[in-house]
């Protein structure tokens, strides 16, 4: 019983230090709203593995899959990652008040539920006004295999994130964007040193650096690229770099990549503190995501 009640303050702990954010958020937006804004920095709210700085309108209601093929580098013998292993995570985004989206999903590494928030504090100006739009992104994540990992109790299968999303529409063509991140696991591997006393093998916490960029080439198209960068030395397992390009196809109400790159997991502290696909060795992964969108969801209308 003890083991579950820390799981659930920590889980209200997370969520209530993210709601004290929303507060200045509000009273940001009440004392700015008669500059005008630039719209459509980005086409969706996902660019390849990261979070873009875009919240939906209010009321927005998203379906997100986000799958990654195994590694090309086996060639034809599982046609290039495409038969091999791959890793699929589904996910409900919900803007229940301007600025504000929350999302839910879940992966099949793991098995890993993920709850997420997403806050819009800045919107860049037109002119006169905040040169960069700022939105925060954080996810709380649990793994629910019963036997993966090494934890012994629940508290250690969940872990966080917390990104910093900054971006900028340079012209109507060119968005850029970087985004350092923090993530942070309960529970990390250790092993039996010579001296007989148990290290660990990574640092609970990690921190990132994210550099994304869309280059609008039609309406409907634009050429798509990400690199993530980690920063934090572990004692041992640090991660590789991160690097992807691809094509983004763009409805009113759908978005579709399709991309190449060399992460496989999804829930992006995995991502961050696990990967070891190595680009200079050709470990790439094929990669799409497809988000719908419904406007005006649970309208009274």
């Amino acid at each position: 019983m003890k083991t579950y009640t820390k799981l659930i303050f920590s889980i209200v702990n997370f969520h209530l230090l993210v709601a004290c954010c929303i507060v200045p958020v509000v009273n940001c937006y009440a004392q700015d709203s008669i500059i005008a804004k630039v719209k459509n920095t980005f086409s969706g709210s996902l660019i390849i593995d990261n979070q873009t700085v875009m919240v939906p309108v209010k009321r927005t209601f998203e379906f997100t899959i986000q799958h990654r093929f195994g590694t090309i580098n086996n060639g034809y013998s599982d046609l290039y990652g495409i038969f091999a292993p791959a890793n699929i995570r589904l996910g409900l985004n919900y803007t229940p008040v301007t600025n504000v989206q929350l999302g839910l999903g879940l992966t099949k590494e793991l098995m890993q539920w993920d709850g997420n928030i997403k806050i819009a504090i800045f919107r860049q100006a037109v002119r006169g006004g905040f040169p960069v739009s700022i939105t925060y992104y954080g996810d709380i994540a649990i793994s629910t295999l019963p036997k993966a990992g090494n934890f012994v109790n629940n508290l250690d299968r969940i872990s966080y994130f917390n990104q910093l999303i900054i971006a900028r529409k340079v012209t109507d063509r060119l968005s850029v964007q970087v985004s350092p991140s923090l993530s942070y696991f309960n529970n990390v591997e250790g092993y039996l040193s010579s001296e007989g006393t148990i290290k660990p093998k990574m640092n609970n916490y990690h921190f990132a650096i994210a550099f994304m960029g869309r280059y609008k080439v039609t309406s409907g198209m634009n050429v798509i690229v990400d690199y993530d960068q980690p920063l934090t030395q572990h004692p041992t397992n640090n991660p590789h770099p991160n690097i992807s390009f691809g094509i983004e196809l763009v409805t009113t109400t759908h978005t579709f990549q399709i991309f190449i790159g060399n992460y496989q997991s999804i829930i992006p502290q995995e991502n961050n503190f696990y990967n070891q696909n190595d680009y200079t060795k050709g470990q790439f992964c094929i990669g799409f995501n497809i988000t719908r969108k419904w406007y005006d969801f649970l309208s009274k209308k």
